[in-house]
């Protein structure tokens, strides 16, 4: 049976919430020159603390490092925030141009008075699940939570979000029958599971790969219904940087968009890429002893963003997000207390980029993909 969630959103997001209602105001530097040749600067916004096999490496560094950027004369600069609030807030305050955060902190920007608007999509499969120890035959069923302790990544990200909607959507008490215990993700989540300081995780496909790669096993509970068709990563601009710089925001989007069709023919060449361009990422290993395990992660990640079904040859479309989906996803947001009204597309979605992001060769692009090492 479907419910209607009703929960309600952390203090500390609120919080930052409010320092994004303070930044509407931004200024945005250097306005596109889209016909005079010359290498434009790109600033963009990357909402995780540290780099991982995941969007920084599909789009960025392959896009970097297979010269998908440099044929669109992009230089893009990346920082660093610690999550889709953060990242959304870099691009209200101007710090950053453009970001791929989470679809709910762009619509709770919205609502504060932050003239942000998404422009593409990137994660267009729910990536959100929640994981136990298989021999733990207690938790097997979403009701099953009741009186027991989740982990989240924190308890002001996506991961404490996803993890209330869940239980409410079991028909649980938010406020009695669970306990979110911040865990952070890889060696840090998998020990507070293993120790019993949390009985479940709720993080998203990409960390539990690199869990299971550290050897071990875990058991998925089922999401429903509810959660189909919620979007999650999508690119998000503020409406004077759409104005000033459509044209460099297209052909970044279209880099990325090229980098990530590389990425999903070819994910191991794209882990090298990601070494290359974020050597960061070896934590003092060589690329050989690292790039099973992390190729494992980054395609896991892939999946969420790239459609459930089909060869990378048969897909299209990069970006797009039907009304039905942003209904779902605003309904979504406004359940779990992120928004407190109903926030309409035409304010919110603007998808005018999108045709020449998509205006690119997708077999060469996956000739040079299987090409690769």
């Amino acid at each position: 049976m479907k419910r209607s969630l009703r929960l309600g959103v952390s203090a500390a997001t609120l919080a930052a919430l409010a320092v994004l209602s303070a930044c509407g105001g931004e200024d945005s530097s250097s306005s596109s020159d889209g016909g005079s040749g010359a290498t434009e600067k790109l600033e963009l916004a990357i909402p995780s603390a540290v780099f991982a096999p995941k969007e920084e490496v599909a789009t960025y560094a392959v896009g970097t490092a297979e010269g998908y950027l440099a044929e669109e004369k992009l230089k893009v600069d990346v920082i660093n925030t610690d999550g889709s609030v953060a990242a959304v807030q870099a691009v209200a305050s101007g710090s950053a141009d453009i970001t791929p955060a989470d679809a709910g902190a762009i619509l709770a920007a919205r609502e504060k008075g932050v003239p942000v608007r998404a422009v593409g999509g990137l994660v267009q499969n729910w990536p959100w699940r929640m994981a136990v120890q298989p021999f733990n035959e207690d938790i097997r069923n979403p009701a099953d939570l009741k009186g027991k302790k989740i982990g989240v990544i924190s308890l002001a990200s996506g991961s404490a979000i996803y993890a209330r909607a869940y239980a409410e959507d079991a028909g649980l008490d938010v406020a009695k029958d669970i306990e979110l215990l911040p865990v952070g993700v890889g060696v840090q989540a998998r020990s507070a599971l293993e120790h019993g300081k949390v009985d479940v995780l709720a993080l998203y496909t990409q960390a539990y790969t690199t869990i299971e790669n550290t050897g071990i096993e875990l058991h998925y509970l089922d999401n429903s219904e509810a959660f189909d068709g919620i979007r999650s990563l999508t690119f998000a601009v503020t409406e004077k940087t759409l104005k000033e710089k459509k044209d460099v925001l297209t052909r970044y989007l279209r880099a990325s968009y090229k980098a990530l069709l590389f990425s999903a023919a070819n994910p191991e060449a794209a882990m090298r890429d990601g070494y290359e361009v974020f050597p960061q990422l070896l934590t003092g290993k060589k690329a050989d002893e690292r790039i099973g395990d992390d190729s494992k992660s980054l395609d896991a990640w892939l999946k969420t963003a790239v459609p459930a079904t089909g060869e990378p040859g048969s897909f299209r479309n990069w970006g797009a997000i039907s009304d039905e989906e942003w209904d779902k996803t605003v309904a979504y947001t406004k359940a779990s207390g992120q928004v407190t009204k109903h926030i309409g597309l035409a304010e919110l979605w603007d998808d005018g980029l999108l045709k020449d992001a998509n205006d690119f060769d997708s077999a060469a692009v996956i000739e040079k993909a299987k090409a690769a090492r």
